[in-house]
C-alpha cells in the first residue's frame, strides 16, 4: 500500500527540473520529490518542510529529510539517518545507519557517512572519504579524499583531514590544522593551531601537536609528548613519554626524543641519537650521530663529545665534561661512576684499558 501521493498541481521549478510537493494518506503534507522513485512508499522514510530530493537520489528505510535539506544526484539516505537544516547530500554518497547531517553541512562525491556519525555546522565530506562510529565533524572542517574519520573522533573549526589519513578513537583535529597522507591520530591524541601532519607519521596516545608545527615522515609521536611553535619531526624519528619539541627546533633521522627530555631554540637532533631523561637540548645545538644523551643540558655542540666505536659491545660513548655525565649503552652516570662500572666489568683488559685513556684523555 501506498503512504503518501504526489500532489501533481503543487510544484516548483528548482534548477530546470519540476519538484512535487508529497502528501501522506492521513493529509500531512511534505517536502518535495522529482518523481515517486526519490522516496520509499515502504517504512518511516519521509520527506518533510522544504527538503527537496531530485535526480536519482533514494531516500528509504526510515530515514528522514526535513527542513531545507536537498539530496540529490545518485546519493541514498537510508536506515535511520538523518538529513536536515540547510545540509546538501549529494552525488553518489550514501549517509546511512544512525548518522546525522545538519546545518549548512555538504556531503558529496563517494562519501560515506554512517554508523552513529554526525556532520554539521558547514563541514564538508567529500570524495570516497568515510565518517562512521560515533565521530563528529563539524565547524568548517573538511575530509576529504580516502580518509577515515571513526570512533569518538572529532574534526571540526578549519581542520582538514585527506588523503589516506585515519583519525580515530578519541583523538581531536581542529584548528587551522592538517592531517593527510598516511596519516594516523588516534588513542587521545590532538592535532591542531596551524600544524600540519603527513605522510606516513602517526601521533597517539595523549600526544598533542600544534602551533605551526610539523610532524612528517615515518615519524611516530606518542605518549604525553608534545610538539609545538614551528618544531618538526621527520625521517623515522619518535618523540614520546613526557617529551617536548618546541621552538624552531628539528628532529630527524632516527632520532630518539623521551622521558622529560626538551628540545628547543633552533636545536636540532638527527642521525641515531637519543635525547631522555630530563635533558635539554637548545640554543643552536646539534645532537647526531650515535650521541645519547641523558639528563643534561646542551646549549652548543661544544658541549658534549662522542667516541667510538669503542668497548667489547663496539659502541659509541658520549662524554659532556662539563657537567661531569658519561653516558654509553644503558649507563648513565659521572665520570668516577663509570670507571667504577668500567672496573667491576672489565677489570684491567684491553677494553678497560681504553676506556680509561679514553676519560683521561677528555676529562685531563
Amino acid at each position: 500500500m501506498e503512504k503518501y501521493q504526489i500532489i501533481e498541481d503543487e510544484f516548483i521549478d528548482f534548477y530546470g527540473r519540476k519538484l512535487y510537493r508529497i502528501i501522506r494518506n492521513d493529509n500531512v503534507k511534505g517536502g518535495f520529490v522529482e518523481s515517486i522513485k526519490n522516496l520509499s512508499q515502504e517504512g518511516n522514510a519521509w520527506v518533510s518542510g522544504d527538503a527537496k530530493v531530485f535526480g536519482n537520489a533514494k531516500v528509504y528505510g526510515n530515514a528522514w529529510v526535513s527542513g531545507n535539506a536537498e539530496v540529490f544526484g545518485d546519493a541514498k539516505v537510508s536506515g535511520n539517518a538523518e538529513v536536515s537544516g540547510n545540509a546538501e547530500v549529494s552525488g553518489n554518497t550514501w549517509v546511512s545507519g544512525n548518522a546525522k547531517v545538519s546545518g549548512n553541512a555538504e556531503v558529496f562525491g563517494k562519501a560515506k557517512v554512517y554508523g552513529n556519525a554526525k556532520v554539521h555546522s558547514n563541514a564538508e565530506v567529500s570524495d570516497n572519504a568515510e565518517v562512521y562510529g560515533n565521530a563528529k565533524v563539524f565547524g568548517d572542517a573538511k575530509v576529504a579524499g580516502d580518509a577515515e574519520v571513526s570512533g569518538n573522533a572529532k574534526v571540526y573549526d578549519n581542520a582538514t583531514v585527506s588523503g589516506n589519513a585515519e583519525v580515530f578513537d578519541d583523538a581531536k583535529v581542529f584548528g587551522d590544522a592538517k592531517v593527510f597522507g598516511n596519516v594516523e591520530v588516534y588513542g587521545n591524541a590532538e592535532v591542531y593551531g596551524n600544524a600540519w601532519v603527513s605522510d606516513n607519521a602517526k601521533v597517539s596516545g595523549d600526544a598533542w601537536v600544534f602551533g605551526n608545527a610539523e610532524v612528517l615522515g615515518n615519524t611516530k609521536v606518542f605518549g604525553d609528548a608534545k610538539v609545538y611553535g614551528d618544531a618538526k619531526v621527520f625521517g623515522d624519528a619518535k618523540v614520546f613519554s613526557d617529551a617536548e619539541v618546541s621552538g624552531n627546533a628539528e628532529v630527524s633521522g632516527n632520532a630518539e626524543v623521551s622521558g622529560n627530555a626538551e628540545v628547543s631554540g633552533n636545536a636540532w637532533v638527527y642521525g641515531n641519537a637519543e635525547v631522555s631523561g630530563n635533558a635539554k637540548v637548545s640554543g643552536n645545538a646539534k645532537v647526531s650521530g650515535n650521541a645519547i644523551l641523558k639528563d643534561v643540558k646542551i646549549e652548543k655542540i661544544t658541549d658534549y663529545i662522542i667516541f667510538g666505536p669503542i668497548g667489547s659491545r663496539n659502541s659509541f660513548i658520549t662524554i659532556c665534561k662539563e657537567q661531569d655525565k658519561v653516558l654509553t649503552g644503558c649507563f648513565c652516570g659521572s665520570k668516577k661512576e663509570f670507571l667504577e662500572a668500567v672496573e667491576r666489568t672489565h677489570s684491567n683488559n684491553n677494553h678497560a684499558q681504553n676506556y680509561k685513556k679514553l676519560i683521561d684523555f677528555i676529562f685531563n
